[in-house]
């Protein structure tokens, strides 16, 4: 083990020798024990871009077919429920057209809604969220107040058209 007192001087050393000089120094490199490169290092290689954020892709797609951003961020407060409900059926047609076509989605319960069902110690927490009096040890018996959804299946398309942030580019109109 290389002393503290070492190491500091070493990173020191090390950190300008990277910064000047683009290299760790050999006798650093020996001392800790890797190997310091024998040759001169040729120019930094480029940092490959980060691949895509496959959840920030899928909100693009459901911006660009179903307008969901743009309904979500607009302030509603002024308008009708009918201007609101004409809206809302353009961005729910829209944006169920994006889940069909990239995700195969299923209920996570069988069981209808209102149905009851038994729960026992293997119910998988991240499948069953279980509210309500949970006095006592499992089995527990409840109603289904919501069945829950999962993706079986996703295909995205290629991410090479999603640049990252940007879930939707401006539009400027030339006249």
């Amino acid at each position: 083990m290389v002393p503290y007192l070492r190491r500091v001087k070493y990173a020191f050393r090390t950190f300008f020798s990277i910064l000047d000089h683009g290299r760790v120094p050999a006798d650093v490199g020996a001392a800790l024990g890797g190997a310091a490169p024998a040759v001169e290092p040729g120019p930094a290689p480029v940092a490959a871009a980060p691949p895509p954020d496959r959840a920030l892709q899928l909100l693009g797609l459901l911006q660009r077919d179903g307008r969901l951003l743009d309904f979500l961020m607009e302030d509603i407060a002024a308008y009708g429920d009918v201007q609101i409900g004409a809206a809302v059926r353009d961005v729910h047609a829209g944006c169920r057209a994006v889940l069909a076509k990239y995700l195969s989605i299923a209920p996570v319960l069988t069981e209808a809604e209102g149905d009851t069902i038994a729960l026992d110690r293997s119910a998988d927490p991240a499948r069953l969220k279980v509210v309500g009096n949970l006095a006592g040890d499992p089995p527990y018996r409840g109603i289904v107040r919501h069945q829950g959804w999962e993706a079986t299946h996703v295909e995205l398309p290629p991410p090479a058209s999603f640049t990252g942030s940007v879930l939707a580019p401006a539009e400027v109109e030339v006249a």
